[in-house]
């Protein structure tokens, strides 16, 4: 439960002790499917680095609009005028 409510922090979710409950046994799920896979035995299976076959996918440059700053902030837990103020993590 405090993996739960560790992740949920960083993510500043507030769940309640349902979704605490239900997303703990979702994270046991996934944690047991790892499990699963490490006990593969993946011996002479060559290694790959994408599961299909593309290379050099490449698409255009194109010079697009971006999203203006009211809206690219709108939900920014803190902002200065157009900019996103976040929490200072280098100590002196």
């Amino acid at each position: 439960m405090k993996d739960v409510e560790h992740v949920a922090r960083l993510a500043r979710l507030e769940l309640s002790a349902a979704e605490k409950e239900r997303m703990r046994k979702e994270l046991d799920g996934i944690l047991s499917y790892i499990d699963k896979l490490r006990a593969v035995d993946t011996r002479g299976v060559a290694p790959t680095s994408h599961a299909v076959p593309l290379t050099n996918v490449m698409r255009d440059d194109i010079e697009v609009a971006s999203l203006p700053p009211d809206e690219m902030l709108a939900n920014a837990p803190d902002r200065h005028g157009e900019l996103f103020r976040v929490p200072k993590i280098i100590e002196e």
